[in-house]
């Protein structure tokens, strides 16, 4: 299958942006999103430096930087929430039409219909790497359960909000302009990749983590112009996230509520790169699993 043919339920997505979707637009939208994103960051601060004295108040950004506690975690995925509502508020007022077509036609048929087979060979592969001995418990179960109530719905923001931001406003914007794969999904997966870019946690490898981050963006965006909508789409990051943050997490990194943790240097390739193999291989399975059951 071409990819011209493969992508002929782009334009349904893409349809409702025609009408505004002039460059300057698109540019000015991006940026009040970030700004209201940052502006809505500052005011959780500023809350916090009032409420919390200066030494708690310390600690507690550390977790919520790192997620390497429940409440870190939780606090951390909730601070996505005005991202959601700055793409709501710019689709509505900017560009003058609702936010739910950001999600396309048939978002959560296609969404139920792959979430179920993506999850369980999600939870395979992880489940895989409990034999090595880089993989330790973490957070009993017991613990992580009362947080999990509040951590999977904001899980949900998390992952709808950076959906609906690059798979929903971006690529359609860019693609009613232009039907060009580097428009519609290379650019928006590209700064997908810049904002995943975290030397302080990595190092060097930081790279390599922006690179996947990348690559997952344009599966994605190949997905939502296969099927004409990001249900399949938020399917895979949900499940990707899922794993990641509940089941088996690296250490020191969003794994506040992980079940399992990956001890490893993190800033050594050789040591990072299988696992990074093993993360990426999922996803590609998981990428293939979701065109063969939607047929697309």
């Amino acid at each position: 299958m071409s990819a011209v043919t493969g992508y002929r339920a782009l334009a349904l997505m893409t349809a409702p942006a025609r009408q505004k979707s002039e460059l300057w637009r698109t540019v000015l939208g991006l940026g009040m999103i970030i700004a209201i994103y940052i502006g809505a960051g500052w005011m959780l601060l500023t809350i916090l430096a009032q409420s919390v004295p200066p030494l708690r108040l310390v600690g507690l950004l550390n977790e919520i930087a790192s997620g390497s506690t429940p409440r870190g975690v939780v606090i951390l995925l909730a601070s996505f929430a005005p991202l959601l509502l700055g793409v709501v508020f710019v689709t509505r007022w900017l560009h003058g039409r609702p936010a739910g077509v950001l999600f396309g036609p048939n978002v959560l048929r296609d969404f139920r219909a792959v979430l179920p087979w993506v999850l369980v060979i999600s939870l395979l592969c992880a489940a895989l790497a409990l034999v090595d001995d880089d993989v330790g418990r973490s957070t009993r179960l017991a613990t992580s359960l009362p947080w999990m109530v509040l951590a999977i719905p904001l899980l949900a923001v998390q992952i709808g909000a950076e959906e609906v931001l690059f798979r929903g406003y971006l690529l359609q914007q860019l693609g009613a302009r232009s039907r060009s794969p580097l428009a519609w999904m290379v650019l928006p997966s590209a700064l997908f990749g810049v904002l995943h870019y975290d030397p302080s946690s990595f190092g060097p490898n930081a790279l390599w983590l922006a690179i996947w981050a990348f690559v997952f963006g344009c599966l994605a965006a190949d997905l939502t112009a296969r099927t004409g909508n990001i249900g399949a789409a938020l399917a895979l990051h949900l499940v990707n996230n899922f794993t990641s943050m509940f089941f088996v997490g690296f250490y020191g990194n969003l794994d506040g509520l992980a079940l399992y943790t990956i001890v490893i240097n993190a800033r050594d390739f050789a040591t990072l790169a299988p696992w990074l193999a093993i993360d990426a291989l999922t996803i590609f399975i998981g990428w293939l699993m979701i065109r063969l059951i939607l047929r697309v």
